[in-house]
């Protein structure tokens, strides 16, 4: 197949979004929950991460379900159940090996077609967007469906006062189409990198709960994020005060303040979406997005800046501007709360 090119002919085809879709967790926890068994106060969670509730799911719910639930949403949302591959991006496969895509795709009924898992944690989405957007630039396929996804409270110690708090479930996944690189919702340039001298602050060792040194991830993510933001930003021929929406990995709410404080951006450009599912690891710049979407703070037009990081450590950016794209949220039908509000 031939891609089309950009209007000079010279370049390879963009990667367009879409289509956007989301699947969160059913069961809602509140802080006081975890507070309780803590021995601290709500108040200690909430200033500490931003973070009020979280969404899980329960043991019987496997990453796969989660992954065909959002990739679903996704399709619909593009008007078209066709694509070419599938891309999912996840620390917590259901099994070592095979991986997750594979049957998540079955279950889509995208049978026949490549479908892999890659793994860089919370840095997931760029990752797959790279990917993606290599399979489309160079004619091995015209639409894909990238999905990412993790259920990392299953890998969190509840015990834990570093991590207890943190993590929530779900999945958000995007169709991205061949089209031109100037055109609303073109993907960017992706700015990746990682430094596996520092593997061990975040990491989950085998049969263990995830350990984590947060003053040094807090550090490095404030760092690697700001410095990949501001290069994929050049890279796109942007300056930073061009940005309408900078969308950071929702890890902690304070990590989102200083980043955004560190690129000169001010609190209304900078999208906080952490309070209402904790951090989703992979998912949670997507999740963001579609909120952001719903709350009508993310409109078509508008300059988009991603940037995430996670274990590795690994960290990666790009840029969009926002295309006129519906995000379908599959919602649960009822959603077993854990804690009442206090």
């Amino acid at each position: 197949m031939t891609p089309p090119t950009a209007d000079d002919g010279r370049h390879p085809a963009a990667a367009v979004l879409c289509g956007l879709g989301t699947a969160q967790g059913d069961l809602v926890v509140f802080n006081a929950e975890i507070a309780e068994r803590l021995g601290v106060g709500d108040d200690w969670i909430s200033t500490r991460t931003g973070i009020i509730e979280r969404r899980r799911v329960d043991a019987g719910t496997s990453t796969a379900d989660l992954a065909v639930r959002a990739g679903a949403a996704a399709l619909k949302s593009s008007g078209d159940d066709a694509v070419d591959v599938v891309i999912l991006a996840t620390a917590t496969p259901d099994h070592r090996m095979p991986g997750t895509a594979p049957e998540a795709a079955a279950r889509l009924g995208l049978c026949g077609i490549p479908a892999f898992d890659i793994t860089a944690a919370c840095t997931g989405l760029p990752y797959a967007l790279q990917v993606a957007k290599g399979f489309i630039a160079d004619g091995a396929a015209r639409r894909a469906l990238v999905i990412a996804v993790d259920r990392l409270s299953h890998l969190t110690d509840p015990d834990d006062r570093a991590t207890a708090a943190l993590f929530g479930d779900g999945a958000a996944a995007l169709v991205m189409r061949c089209g031109h690189r100037g055109e609303p919702g073109a993907v960017g340039p992706v700015i990746l990198g990682a430094d596996g001298r520092h593997a061990d602050a975040l990491v989950v060792p085998h049969g263990q709960f995830m350990r984590m040194r947060g003053r040094e991830v807090f550090q490095h993510a404030v760092t690697r994020m700001s410095q990949a933001a501001e290069e994929a930003a050049a890279a796109a021929g942007w300056r930073l005060g061009d940005v309408d929406r900078f969308v950071p990995h929702q890890a902690n709410a304070r990590i989102t303040e200083a980043v955004g404080r560190r690129l000169r951006l001010d609190g209304g450009r900078v999208l906080d979406d952490i309070s209402r599912l904790g951090n989703t690891s992979a998912a949670s710049i997507l999740f963001a997005l579609a909120h952001a979407v719903s709350d009508d703070h993310l409109r078509p037009g508008h300059r988009v800046l991603l940037a995430a990081f996670g274990a590795g450590l690994t960290w990666g950016a790009t840029t969009l501007t926002w295309p006129d794209v519906p995000c379908v949220a599959d919602l649960p039908d009822r959603s077993h709360r854990l804690e009442a509000a206090r």
